[in-house]
């Protein structure tokens, strides 16, 4: 059963990775609309463009929520800190409050980065103030036992249980409470996965997969109803001195 589970799991991302960066180029801009909803911000995983989260990206954008996307990300091979800089630069430049970071996979260490700035912790002071909270959908909270299996220097390496930034945000807990988090029944890449401790709540899918939950319909209910509850709470106040 698992390993159906898995195949049908890379399966999926094979298609939707070469769907992404092959397949008809849509202008971002497309679902920004002229909504006053909650702003989001996508952070796709590693080795994913935002194009890889554009179905999630129309859901949104069809709930009424102006969806902003990271290009500078590229495929996303960057440390988690570099990511979370560029996301601090990109809130910066467009001026955007009380956004909704909605995060996959790698995606979610990035944004919880962000969300610590203001703490001394990540990409600069004042930058989490921006963010009211993020959806995660099968984040590796504690890193990845088979980031072994890489050699070093590779991308996948960051997830190492022993990353240092891996550890450093397990640390930090209280900003947890600004996290939803969403994992799948079973995640064939991250054992353990969707676990993260004072969480403002967990949602467990019934469907598998690291990959293919993304298509899941109870998965996109869970991100468009969390992203409008984040939404509600406003923006946050800054943290420290």
């Amino acid at each position: 059963m698992r390993l159906r589970v898995r195949a049908a799991d890379y399966g999926y991302a094979v298609r939707h990775e070469a769907r992404a960066l092959l397949g008809r180029r849509t202008d971002p801009g497309r679902y920004l609309g002229s909504s006053a909803g909650t702003p989001v911000l996508l952070l796709p995983g590693i080795f994913e463009t935002w194009r890889f989260l554009e179905p999630l990206a129309a859901h949104l954008a069809a709930a009424g929520h102006p969806v902003h996307v990271l290009s500078s990300l590229g495929i996303n091979r960057r440390p988690v800190l570099d990511g979370a800089e560029r996301a601090q630069t990109y809130l910066e430049e467009n001026d955007l409050t009380g956004v909704v970071l909605v995060a996959h996979s790698k995606g979610g260490l990035i944004g919880k980065t962000l969300m610590l700035a203001d703490a001394g912790a990540g990409a600069g002071a004042g930058a989490g103030a921006r963010v009211a909270g993020m959806v995660a959908v099968a984040t590796p909270w504690e890193g990845s036992v088979y980031a072994r299996l890489f050699p070093p220097g590779s991308a996948v390496r960051h997830f190492s249980p022993r990353n240092a930034q891996i550890l450093t945000l397990a640390r930090e807990r209280a900003i947890n409470a600004r996290i939803v988090a969403v994992a799948p029944a079973w995640d064939p890449h991250i054992p353990g996965t969707g676990a993260l401790p004072g969480a403002r709540r967990t949602v467990r899918l019934a469907g598998s997969g690291h990959f293919r939950v993304l298509d899941d319909a109870d998965l996109v209910e869970a991100v468009v109803t969390a992203v409008a509850e984040l939404g509600a709470d406003g923006p946050v106040e800054p943290v420290g001195p």
